[in-house]
């Protein structure tokens, strides 16, 4: 896999005792061969100056949007040219500003315009870090795709026992340097990703449909991107916005999603079939709406093709990724579409619960492929499941 070398690693460091412990980070990115920036809030400054970061990084440090009258809009250039954006010390105060979107300095609008990974390392008294509210804006923020580095447990500044500390420098560096590979393992890879349901009219105003909105497959599609991928999605109706550097291609039926897939297939290098495609649709569409006073309408359906079998089909040798979304015996069926299929990977998703399936933020879920023996599933959000799906998928590749 690639190497973090070479890479751009931008920092905030905010108003903690902690922030000495980044000054260390700082120094084993660059020894590894990270170009390091940093920012400071200027209650970061208040535990270090500017002048230790940018002896250690070489580099100038941003204190305020208006510091640089080279540069009128740092936060946009500082979160353009970074790979990854590390907060730490991650106070409360401003996790709980990037949680909600607040952009009051330059650490927070930078955060608000970052288009790669943000890692947060947590660090605040025991009392402050378990607040109900610091536990929400953590958890909203893991749910949006941020990294967090779980803080460690023992002496606090103030003298208290208890969770809060911020992890260790080569706690944070593993975190990183596993995060800076992936920001291009998959880099000119060509990957084509269906997400969503598809809708099949019975007449123009009613259609045969399911609950899916499309998240997962946005998901997966917007952290390939992020990894270096270029990127197709095909995609039924929805109200998602597209992931930045995506291209997008918007169908309606299954057979408009068939033919894009078909379209978009030659020289990819994966197909993730994330989409909930109609197993049937109406074998006749009737020309105008079906009136309730002619009575109960009898109705015919049929089968739609199966995507995955018309993509086999075709000359191209890409990996085919699948989903199974089960009720029951969720691994067992998903081992069967896998070998049914013969597909590369899939992933058994079970629906039907609360907090897994069509609508929610995170899945019960499982990537599993043909040599896998042991699998159990486990609840994970929405852009956890992309990234080990395309951990395996960069793994394959």
């Amino acid at each position: 896999m690639p190497e973090p070398a070479g890479k751009n690693v931008l920092i905030g460091v905010t108003g903690g005792i902690a922030a000495y412990k980044v000054a260390e980070l700082a120094r084993m990115l660059v020894r590894g061969g990270v170009n390091v920036k940093v920012i400071m809030t200027s209650a970061g400054q208040q535990f270090v100056t500017p002048l230790t970061f940018r002896t250690i990084t070489g580099n100038p440090v941003a204190t305020s949007m208006w510091s640089d009258p080279a540069s009128p809009l740092p936060h946009i250039s500082l979160s353009e040219e970074a790979d990854l954006i590390l907060v730490a010390p991650a106070t409360a105060n401003v996790i709980a500003k990037y949680a909600k979107g607040v952009a009051d300095d330059l650490l927070s609008t930078t955060l608000l315009a970052a288009r790669g990974t943000v890692i947060i390392a947590p660090a605040m008294n025991t009392r402050m870090y378990l607040h109900p509210s610091t536990q929400e804006n953590i958890a909203a923020l893991r749910k949006r795709g941020v990294v967090i580095v779980e803080p460690g447990e023992g002496e606090l500044a103030c003298g208290d026992e208890g969770i809060g500390r911020m992890a260790e420098p080569s706690e944070v560096m593993e975190v990183l340097e596993c995060e800076l590979r992936r920001t291009s393992d998959l880099a000119d890879k060509r990957l084509v990703i269906t997400a969503g349901a598809t809708r099949e009219h019975l007449d123009p105003v009613r259609f045969i449909s399911n609950p899916s909105t499309g998240r997962m497959g946005f998901a997966i599609a917007e952290r390939a991107s992020r990894r270096g991928a270029v990127v197709v999605l095909v995609c039924g109706p929805n109200s998602l916005a597209c992931p930045a550097g995506v291209k997008l291609v918007q169908v309606v039926s299954a057979a408009e999603m068939k033919q894009a897939v078909i379209d978009n297939l030659p020289g990819a290098d994966a197909l993730v079939m994330a989409a909930a495609v109609a197993d049937f649709r109406p074998a006749a569409r009737m020309p105008k709406k079906i009136k309730k006073r002619d009575g109960i309408p009898e109705i015919m359906l049929e089968p739609t093709e199966d995507i995955i079998n018309v993509a086999k089909k075709t000359k191209s040798k890409c990996l085919v990724v699948g989903f199974a979304a089960e009720t029951d015996n969720v691994v067992e069926n998903a081992r069967k579409k896998l070998t049914e299929k013969g597909m590369g990977l899939v992933v058994a998703n079970r629906v039907g619960e609360p907090d897994s399936g069509f609508g929610t933020d995170t899945n019960m879920a499982a990537v599993i492929s043909p040599g896998d023996e042991k699998v159990e599933l486990a609840m994970v959000s929405k852009s956890e499941l992309a990234e080990l799906l395309l951990d395996r998928i960069a793994e394959m590749l």
